[in-house]
């Protein structure tokens, strides 16, 4: 017998708002006003976790965790974007 479970996965966008490097993870704050955990492997291909910085705009998808919801295949939004500057 197979069993299957079905996850419910919610598209949002937002900002990065926090990168914790040396831990390997950092939370996103949705336009929703929501902050959400993510960790380094659930970033897409073009996004490198190590030069990510705050306020950078990304799509993620919400997926609920043992630990409660998460963002996943975090990605930079479709079209032009920029990346805020560093402080000088």
């Amino acid at each position: 017998m197979i069993t299957l479970t079905t996850r419910e996965v919610h598209v949002a966008t937002g900002e990065i708002k926090k990168v914790i490097s040396d831990r390997g993870f950092g939370f996103i704050t949705a336009e929703d006003g929501k902050d959400y955990f993510f960790h380094r492997d659930s970033l897409s291909g073009s996004l490198d976790f190590d030069r990510l910085v705050g306020g950078e705009s990304v799509v993620f998808d919400v997926q609920q965790s043992p630990k409660g919801p998460r963002a996943t295949n975090v990605a930079p939004p479709p079209g032009p974007f920029s990346i805020p500057e560093e402080p000088s």
